[in-house]
């Protein structure tokens, strides 16, 4: 059992082969085992991949909760920091706004 393949979702070690994917048999998380290194890339509307420290802009107006508006398409948001496993991947401050987290699929890499 040497030869075991971990999950990369829950990292168990019981995983097995169906036709040319692996299944992991505790969440039944399904993946092509090539392409196991490109699942942590946060990608931007345009297909460009994101780094920590990059300058986003916001392609769509996004309502706040809590707020009486919407951070505006076309905002510039400096110096963001990533979250791989969340939802809401990208954490950052925009100025009226303070901290927030937003979804890589709103912004586009500036």
């Amino acid at each position: 059992m040497s030869d075991a393949v971990i999950c990369p979702k829950c990292s168990s070690e019981f995983t097995y082969e169906q036709d040319d994917l692996m299944v992991c048999s505790q969440c039944f998380h399904e993946w092509d085992p090539k392409e196991v290194g490109n699942e942590d890339k946060i990608l931007d509307i345009n297909g460009n991949e994101l780094q920590n420290g990059d300058s986003v802009i916001v392609m769509k107006d996004l309502p706040v909760k809590g707020a009486p508006k919407p951070v505006k398409a076309g905002t510039k948001v400096k110096n963001i920091r990533l979250r791989p496993n969340s939802d809401h991947n990208i954490d950052c401050k925009i100025d009226g706004f303070g901290a927030m987290a937003l979804k890589s699929e709103f912004v586009k890499k500036a």
